[in-house]
């Protein structure tokens, strides 16, 4: 969104968010300024840490006001998440305009709440406008993508992977951090999927993952000639997204926005611990369009997971029919619709 802001100098962009998250280096490497607000969640089952949230979401809040203040800021555009919370109740408290973006199917906690007071709402699902508070404000845009996404050359990403152009090539991801047990189980799959003529699998376990699938892959007997690969993080996905013809990956909302966006044929795998079961919300809207099979992460160490991709990894002509549905579902412009609602909200 920043970019699309920023685009032929148009606006001016502050992205505020946690010191401690991947944002403190992604986006001062991307040239876009950033001032760090504390912010975190509470566990329910714990009321102690709820009254340590609300101490820090007090604190922030003023803290973020300050930033508005000293910044002159013109509109401030959450997008969910903990930090949103005091920036966007720094608004309501300054009279700045205040725009809301939802990317999930089922909004966040700090979106529902700054819903009352925002101006406007863009949604990626239309599913979404029945938990706001104010339906007649949401409009349906879709999730944001990254141009160097929406613009990624399948072919440079096989010659930088060393993949041949006709290969099957499996991409495999859980999150930046990784996601262990998706990990597990598609190390456990190594074997029935290279069994594929051809194919290869790319594995990004993530930086906390990355060492102990290398071992366990190791146990199994390598990396079988540099057909299976593991990575521990990728900063620019468009590329290895648009090269592969299969994606095995949890149902994230800027995940799935990239892959429709590029036309994938998936399978899903929800974060079974997600606020509200959102990912299985996100999965089965793919499911139902027919551009994606589901499985629940309870069931990814049956047989069942393993056939089907490996049926899928197989099957050109039925992961050409899935491409196509995912395609139908992509949104590409809808980092400028987002910017649009956030513009009409300032003026």
């Amino acid at each position: 969104m920043a970019e699309e802001l920023r685009a032929e100098g148009r606006d001016e962009v502050l992205f505020v968010g946690t010191p401690d998250g991947l944002e403190a280096r992604l986006v001062p490497e991307a040239g876009i300024s950033f001032d760090g607000i504390p912010a975190k969640g509470f566990d329910r089952s714990r009321p102690l840490s709820l009254v340590r949230a609300l101490i820090q979401l007090f604190a922030s809040t003023f803290r973020a006001i300050r930033i508005l203040r000293t910044e002159e800021i013109d509109v401030v555009a959450g997008f969910g998440g903990y930090v949103s919370l005091p920036v966007g109740l720094a608004a309501v408290l300054t009279r700045t305009p205040l725009a809301l973006h939802e990317q999930n199917s089922v909004p966040g906690l700090a979106n529902r709440v700054l819903s009352r007071w925002a101006q406007s709402v863009a949604v990626t699902y239309e599913a979404s406008r029945s938990y706001l508070v104010h339906p007649d404000r949401v409009t349906l845009t879709g999730n944001p993508v990254r141009e160097s996404v929406l613009g990624a050359d399948a072919l440079q990403g096989r010659l930088d992977l060393g993949v041949p152009y006709d290969a099957p090539l499996l991409l495999v991801f859980g999150g930046s951090r990784g996601a262990r047990h998706l990990n597990q189980a598609v190390v456990a799959a190594r074997d029935a999927w290279l069994s594929v003529p051809g194919s290869a699998v790319v594995h990004i376990a993530g930086r906390d993952e990355c060492a102990s699938v290398s071992e366990a892959l190791e146990a199994l007997g390598g990396d079988a000639d540099g057909r299976y690969r593991v990575l521990d993080y990728v900063d620019g996905m468009g590329s290895l997204m648009a090269a592969a013809d299969l994606v095995v990956a949890r149902a994230g909302a800027t995940s799935i926005a990239e892959m429709t966006c590029l036309g994938k044929a998936s399978v899903l795998v929800p974060y079974p611990y997600a606020t509200d079961d959102h990912q299985t919300l996100n999965a089965k809207a793919l499911q139902e369009a027919g551009a994606a099979l589901v499985f629940a992460d309870s069931q990814i160490d049956g047989p069942e997971f393993v056939k089907k991709v490996t049926e899928l990894l197989a099957d050109g002509g039925t992961r050409a029919t899935m491409a196509a549905a995912s395609s139908a579902l992509g949104r590409p412009d809808a980092a400028l619709r987002v910017a649009d609602t956030i513009r009409g909200v300032c003026r």
